[in-house]
């Protein structure tokens, strides 16, 4: 059986890095969402809620306009 979640249970990789980036920014995860939302990612403050505490999955769709907004790319979940 196959498990889409990390050893320790997360469902992400990337909710720490949205989370530094988005404070970086100086946003609260409403303004976020509302940036998302004009961005065309139909999302709210719980869902970045729960991505940043690493208890929601994220598509590649909206990955790819998190990436954008909070300007950062691929390379930086890595690290």
């Amino acid at each position: 059986m196959f498990i889409n979640k990390t050893i320790d249970g997360k469902n992400n990789l990337c909710g720490k890095i949205i989370a530094q980036k988005r404070l970086s920014l100086k946003l609260s995860q409403n303004q976020l969402a509302k940036l998302l939302q004009l961005n065309g990612l139909d999302i709210d403050k719980n869902a970045i809620q729960r991505i940043e505490a690493e208890k929601r999955f994220v598509t590649d769709i909206e990955l790819v306009v998190l990436m954008k907004v909070l300007n950062f790319n691929i390379s930086d979940l890595a690290n």
